[in-house]
């Protein structure tokens, strides 16, 4: 444990973040903290813990991409289906469900308050970029198998463009605009906003429709080989 915090203390050091880092921990804080208090007071998931925990399965299926651009550098014929459900899986609940949730609610009121409109705007933009590219994943798995080097090149092209856009824009979410939204929503509101979440969840997926989810995404894991963890702990 020793060795480990005087390795953090160097990298925070030498790369000049020190008070940015301490910046972020003290919202990030009292974003958390302020969660907690809504959940003792029976106000259940908080919106933003809500969103953030689905960006967790968006992380989970973009390592599921991962996997499958280094399956097609193989170049050999691949039947597609775990990759399909994959795509599928994204377009329903990240696209379909999440996205649309900041759509309208995050985005419009971050809006009206007069905050993070240029961020707003570039997010918006790339949520109907990855739409593209999921409906052109789609296309291309949902003929069952990959077998030629022109369609294993778009297919990894695809999937390395959602990859790039995807893993920023998540973290950008997390950490800036969600913690924003939090500070601009009143406590009643934002309370109402979590009951709404889950109640459009539960809606969409079923009873325990999270759970759902990530349960389909195990089971995909499970396909690729890629599900226990401990396989990628380094030696």
């Amino acid at each position: 444990m020793g060795s480990r915090r005087v390795t953090r203390r160097h990298f925070l050091a030498t790369s000049g973040t020190l008070a940015a880092v301490f910046t972020a921990a003290e919202t990030t804080g009292l974003l958390f903290q302020r969660d907690a208090v809504g959940e003792e007071e029976g106000a259940g998931i908080s919106p933003v813990e809500d969103l953030m925990r689905e960006h967790g399965v968006l992380r989970r299926l973009l390592f599921v991409y991962e996997n499958w651009i280094y399956r097609l550098t193989l170049q050999r014929e691949e039947k597609t289906g775990s990759l399909f459900e994959a795509a599928n899986t994204i377009r329903s609940f990240v696209e379909e469900y999440h996205e649309k949730l900041e759509e309208d609610y995050v985005f419009p009121i971050m809006k009206k308050a007069g905050q993070m409109a240029d961020l707003v705007n570039t997010l918006l933009v790339q949520h109907q970029a990855g739409r593209r590219l999921t409906e052109n994943v789609l296309t291309i798995t949902g003929r069952g198998t990959v077998r030629d080097t022109a369609g294993r090149t778009a297919l990894s092209n695809c999937l390395v463009q959602f990859i790039r856009m995807y893993r920023p824009h998540a973290a950008r979410e997390d950490t800036v605009l969600f913690p924003a939204f939090r500070g601009v929503v009143e406590q009643d509101e934002y309370d109402r906003l979590g009951d709404l979440f889950e109640k459009k969840e539960d809606s969409l997926f079923g009873e325990k429709g999270f759970e759902r989810v990530v349960g389909r995404v195990a089971s995909i894991e499970k396909v690729l080989g890629i599900y226990d963890l401990a396989q990628f702990t380094p030696q």
